[in-house]
């Protein structure tokens, strides 16, 4: 799954805002943390592999165990999520706004 637009947004927001790519900071780390879960909050969905990928190709992440961490948070934060938001609550209202069983 390719990643969507607005993820390689905050991606690159990611980049912009972390100066020194050789090791991330405590305050790095709850920065990458937090927005990760807003893109997962958002509903966007990422598939971990591409998130490593996105990094090892950006350019500016020259040391692996960055890249590695980055990417740990990154499941961190969607394992997170999923387990969470597992048991969502389905509408049962009928699209004319009447209760109904049929599950649309």
């Amino acid at each position: 799954m390719p990643l969507l637009n607005t993820t390689i947004i905050r991606l690159n927001e990611i980049t912009t805002l972390i100066e020194d790519k050789s090791q991330l900071s405590s305050e790095n780390e709850s920065l990458i943390k937090q927005i990760f879960k807003e893109i997962n909050k958002k509903g966007e969905r990422y598939d971990v592999d591409e998130i490593e990928s996105w990094f090892e190709n950006e350019g500016s992440w020259n040391v692996k165990e960055v890249r590695t961490r980055i990417v740990n948070i990154s499941h961190y934060a969607q394992s997170k999520f999923e387990e969470r938001n597992k048991f969502r609550i389905v509408d049962d209202t009928c699209d004319d706004g009447d209760s109904c069983n049929c599950g649309s």
